[in-house]
Formats: C-alpha cells, sequence, structure tokens
C-alpha cells in the first residue's frame, strides 16, 4: 500500500493528482531560487501571512499548501505525499482526493490565521499531508476490515510520530498540523458514513 514499484511514468499515470502537486512543488520552489526575476516577490505574493490575509488577500489560505521555504521543506513534504497520496487518490479516486487534500490545507491555515498573530507567516503543504494522516485514521476507525494489520499499525505508528515531531523540532506550525488531521478525520468519518464505494 505505502511501497511504490512503479516506473516514473507508471507512477505518473496511475496516480495523476498526486503527480501535478508534486510539480507545482518542484516548479515553485524553481520559481523562486532562479534569477529569472525577483524571486522573493513570487514568495511574497504567494505566502500564507496573516496580515495580509485579515486584508482581504484570501488566495493566501490556498497558496501557502504549494509554497515551500526551502529545498528541504519541499523535498521532504514532497516525499511524504508521494509516499501516502497515491494509495489515497487510487481508493477515494482523483476528484475526492483533491477535496480531501486542499479543504484539509485550507483548513489548516484558516486555522493558523485565527490562532497566530498577524504577523505570523507560514507555507508548506504539512497541514494537507496531515490531513491525509487523519483521513487514513478515520480508515482504521470505520472501515479497518479494508486495511491490512500491518498497514493499520503503519498508519497509526507514523500518525503518532508525526505528531510527536510537531512538538518537538523548532519553527514547525503546530496549528496546522492539529487542524489539518482533525478535519482529515472528520472528513474520513463523513466520507465513511455516507458514500460506501468511498473505500
Amino acid at each position: 500500500m505505502f511501497t511504490r514499484t512503479e516506473s516514473f511514468r507508471e507512477f505518473i499515470r496511475y496516480y495523476p493528482v498526486v503527480s501535478i502537486i508534486v510539480g507545482v512543488h518542484v516548479l515553485l520552489y524553481l520559481l523562486t531560487i532562479l534569477p529569472i526575476f525577483p524571486n522573493r516577490l513570487l514568495f511574497e505574493k504567494l505566502a500564507g501571512v496573516n496580515l495580509y490575509i485579515a486584508d482581504g488577500e484570501y488566495w493566501r489560505l490556498f497558496t501557502p499548501i504549494l509554497l515551500h521555504s526551502g529545498f528541504p521543506h519541499m523535498l521532504f513534504n514532497s516525499f511524504s505525499l508521494v509516499l501516502f497520496g497515491p494509495a489515497l487518490e487510487r481508493i477515494i479516486g482523483k476528484n475526492k482526493f483533491v477535496l480531501l487534500y486542499f479543504s484539509t490545507g485550507i483548513a489548516a491555515n484558516i486555522a493558523t490565521f485565527l490562532a497566530k498573530p498577524l504577523v505570523y507567516i507560514h507555507v508548506g503543504s504539512s497541514g494537507a499531508i496531515f490531513g491525509l494522516f487523519g483521513f487514513y485514521i478515520a480508515m482504521t476507525l470505520f472501515k479497518r476490515h479494508l486495511l491490512s494489520r500491518q498497514n493499520t499499525q503503519i498508519i497509526l505508528t507514523i500518525s503518532a510520530i508525526s505528531l510527536i515531531m510537531t512538538f518537538v523540532q523548532p519553527n514547525i506550525n503546530v496549528t496546522a498540523h492539529i487542524f489539518g488531521m482533525i478535519v482529515g478525520i472528520i472528513i474520513g468519518a463523513v466520507f465513511s458514513k455516507t458514500e460506501k464505494a468511498v473505500f
């Protein structure tokens, strides 16, 4: 379920949504470091700046999901998406995966806007990644028969470790992680109760 054995071309064909999101991650990162135009301008226009959101720049609740603060940040989140995104894209379908991913990411950014001071600046897809973890947790609660014991253990272990690291590592948007996961659990619970075919 979480082991990738596909070739690069097969991966793109089987998981187009995950592939496009990762491609956008890489493209935006390159645009912020290549000297083709003032790279800080792009970052400043897309980053989640609470003060600007309060002034009506509501696109900043969406764009930070695709923007990262550096290569390690972009690489780690993209790698996490490649590991945990494909199974859900296949299980719930492309459209529902898009809805899940960006709904949890936006919810995490709304929570960040409400909980953090106006001077707070945030970027990264971690809230959406934690939304995927939350959805998987809902699967272990409501559709456990569709998961092997090994995959259930992997999901719960990775989710627990990720939560612990949220509070241990410096410069982490704890609010985004927590609310992304909570919204992912809620969406997973709703889907499991209302749509028999979702899993």
